[in-house]
């Protein structure tokens, strides 16, 4: 699907305008964002409020496995949230603008943060599956990048710095709020491949040469977006398998939904604190 023509911005604000209407005067603070197979988080939600996004204008189609397409909009500790269950892929067709959409929505109807999560495949050999890692950075290795383009000033600059998109001071409220459910984290950084294909053991070589921990096929791109729209921006990245040629498996999305569905209570746990944490710092 490809959106990024000149009415790109008003296909945006018609899917806010319905969501909007939809919701009432509802105002989310944070956006969670769930990767694979981890839609089960959403139960955290107080008063959960569900809007299909096939009901909204111009919103893309997610055809990927374990990710449902819905808007649902909520409370954590009090605290209003919108959680997107159901990210759009590069690999599934779609152009980078589409895969960007509901970020841009998201940066348009003001949240303040974007919270992103994702199943990633272990790199450093240290990692296992099921571990949880935070983002620091990421390496975009899937050749292209969702600001190519018109540029639209009403949303972003045309060269946004990337030197802080992880916030540091969100990293250290989830290390925080990790330790207060007795979970432990690490830190990583994260290259995105294009996929659908699973990397091969010599591209997991050249990962790791670069510094890169995690390796996966989404998140990215939002994360671009989020910190051109001056979102203060976190993910959290679950392990779902040991990247290629770490192991003699079969790399399968099988394996990864099941290992993201046994992590998703621990990361609804993570999410909540995190939530919580960020409430009591008044952001």
């Amino acid at each position: 699907m490809v959106l990024h023509d000149d009415h790109y911005y008003e296909k945006v604000m018609e899917a806010l305008r319905y969501i909007k209407y939809t919701s009432g005067d509802f105002q989310p603070k944070t956006a969670v964002v769930l990767g694979s197979g981890l839609g089960k988080i959403t139960d955290v939600l107080e008063d959960p409020l569900i809007i299909d996004t096939v009901d909204i204008p111009n919103w893309p189609v997610s055809t990927a496995p374990g990710h449902a397409g819905q808007v649902i909009l909520g409370k954590i500790e009090g605290r209003p949230v919108v959680m997107l269950k159901g990210r759009l892929h590069y690999y599934e067709g779609h152009d980078m603008s589409a895969v960007t959409f509901p970020t841009r929505v998201m940066g348009m109807w003001g949240v303040k943060q974007y919270i992103g999560t994702n199943a990633s495949g272990g790199i450093d050999p240290f990692l296992r599956q099921g571990d949880i890692v935070l983002v620091y950075d990421h390496i975009n290795y899937m050749g292209t990048n969702p600001l190519i383009g018109p540029t639209e000033p009403r949303w972003n600059v045309r060269f946004p710095d990337m030197t802080h998109t992880y916030s540091r001071r969100l990293i250290k409220l989830c290390e925080h709020a990790a330790m207060s459910v007795g979970l432990q984290v690490g830190r990583g950084v994260y290259i995105a491949f294009s996929g659908p294909s699973y990397e091969t053991p010599a591209e997991i070589r050249m990962a790791r040469v670069m510094g890169a921990t995690l390796v996966g096929m989404s998140t990215v791109p939002e994360v671009i977006v989020a910190n051109a729209m001056a979102m203060e921006t976190a993910v959290i990245s679950c392990v779902g398998n040991l990247a290629a040629g770490l192991s003699d498996d079969t790399l399968s999305e099988e394996e990864v939904l099941l290992s993201m569905h046994a992590t998703s209570g621990r990361l609804g746990e993570l999410i909540c604190g995190l939530i919580k944490e960020i409430e009591k710092e008044g952001l």
